[in-house]
């Protein structure tokens, strides 16, 4: 009996979490819908003239898609003589000739080449490297698998309308989303980050993050937060509030768009999904103390608490996931009282909260509710199927960032499948060793597609959905997973 209070216990904690992590999603959709009508009275600056702006470009190896990075770079609509592109280049392969030959192609154009022999501190480390040598007042940053918008300077720079505003983030938009269903799925997630979480944090001055790219900074808020670290895997969640707990402001443009490529393999995926939840889970660790003891609005630390510690909820729904067998067990055999084991599924109502904010984000970014409809009745359900089938992965990341296991920063394998230059299987960055998480992901499909024949079989429905989409999503995220170890072969 003790074991069984125990996994009731776990069960009921692991659900509280996601409650009040989905009352938070909750609170920033309702702050989004006020948003919206609030993005035309932010202020803007006139621009009487235009400042010397440093455009950075960090590289590592990235032979199908750097070219089309500089190209993008080189058509930037700007006043040539206040514009400085810099690519910072960490490339132990070709990549390096590759560059030098295109940059020979732009001799008007103020590039620097600045190649690192040491990688030391990763993508922190070249971009603090770059700013040494950065003679803008602001500077832009994009990763290798972005195309910039050749207005970007001219759209985001007069939102810098107060010395306070230290950073302006657009918007991600997705060059490749129709791919594949995986392209779709990631597509969904993202949606509802710079729809609903960025909008609706930024309205109410809560923390919000700089992603990595697609955003600019004045060289003075970088410089008086203390620059980049390298010692999380998200230099730019760790960066983002360094400078905003000193009283620099953000802000978020969610019609300045930045296209990029999203991974349209499982291998790469689980490479980005493992930086990024470790990344905050470390950075959690990192700010928490400082948030909560700072003179802040309570809104402003419970948001806080909802985005550091976000990651978590893979190790929540895993322990769920887990612990729900035996609620299941104990529910059925009359080991718990009927009503109790109904009263279990009030906490559903999390899934189904959160649900609403991936689904308003789908609507809102494709402005289209008929045309979208037909799709999102199955692309919601798979995409949060996947997204629990993820949780082992993402857990093991999260629990190391929590607990301070380091490891490098492993970047995310680049494709430019759009050119068709060359395919998934001609890729020379694809070299995923299959991990031992694996194959427990497909003997979690199988354990709950075990417990759908229970249900089934037994006649209990309560929990029924829940295992189905368990079962569904540790499928896909294990076959899917050896599909793409066998590209590498």
């Amino acid at each position: 009996m003790i074991f069984l209070y125990l996994l009731i216990g776990i069960y009921i904690l692991g659900m509280l979490f996601i409650f009040v992590y989905s009352l938070a999603q909750g609170n920033l959709l309702w702050n989004f819908w006020k948003a919206r009508k609030e993005l035309s009275k932010i202020p803007i600056k006139t621009m009487d003239h235009w400042p010397k702006v440093t455009v950075q470009l960090p590289v590592f190896n990235e032979l199908y898609v750097v070219e089309r990075l500089i190209e993008a770079a080189a058509k930037i609509n700007y006043p040539k003589e206040c514009l400085q592109i810099q690519l910072l280049d960490d490339s132990t392969d070709g990549t390096v000739e590759l560059i030098q030959k295109k940059l020979k192609e732009y001799p008007e154009i103020n590039f620097q080449y600045i190649h690192r022999v040491n990688r030391v501190g990763f993508k922190a480390g070249a971009l603090k490297y770059g700013l040494e040598k950065a003679e803008g007042e602001f500077i832009a940053i994009f990763d290798a698998d972005f195309v910039p918008d050749p207005n970007f300077l001219l759209k985001t720079l007069p939102f810098f309308s107060s010395e306070k505003i230290g950073m302006v983030q657009t918007r991600w938009t997705h060059l490749n989303r129709n791919y594949s269903l995986l392209t779709r799925l990631q597509a969904f997630a993202l949606d509802a980050h710079f729809l609903i979480e960025q909008m609706g944090r930024n309205i109410q001055q809560a923390f919000i993050n700089f992603n990595g790219t697609g955003g600019i900074w004045r060289k003075s808020c970088i410089l008086d937060a203390g620059n980049w670290h390298d010692d999380t895997l998200t230099e730019d969640l760790d960066l983002s509030y360094r400078a905003q707990r000193k009283g620099w402001e953000f802000v978020y443009r969610p019609e300045i768009e930045s296209p990029a490529e999203l991974p349209p393999i499982m291998s790469a995926v689980k490479s980005q999904q493992f930086r990024w939840t470790k990344g905050g889970a470390e950075c959690a660790i990192k700010h928490i103390k400082g948030v909560l003891t700072q003179d802040l609005p309570f809104r402003v630390k419970f948001h806080a608490l909802a985005h550091l510690f976000n990651s978590s909820i893979f190790i929540a729904i895993l322990l769920v996931s887990f612990s729900s067998i035996g609620v299941w067990w104990a529910g059925v055999t009359g080991l718990i009282p009927e009503n109790l084991f109904k009263l279990a599924g009030v906490f559903m109502i999390g899934f189904v909260i959160i649900a609403g904010v991936y689904l308003v984000s789908y609507f809102y970014a494709r402005r289209s509710f008929i045309k979208s409809l037909g799709q999102v009745f199955w692309q919601l359900p798979l995409f949060l199927s996947v997204s629990m089938g993820l949780a082992l992965h993402n857990a093991q990341a999260v629990w190391e960032g929590l607990t301070g296991k380091k490891s490098p920063f492993i970047r995310t394998p680049k494709f430019n499948l759009e050119s068709g230059k060359q395919g998934l299987k001609t890729n020379n960055y694809i070299n995923f060793k299959i991990p031992i998480t694996t194959y427990f992901e497909g003997l979690f499909a199988l354990i709950f597609w075990g417990m759908v024949f229970l249900h089934i079989q037994w006649g209990t429905f309560e929990m029924l959905p829940f295992h189905l989409m368990l079962a569904l999503g540790y499928s896909l995220v294990f076959i899917t997973s050896f599909k793409a170890y066998s590209l590498g072969k």
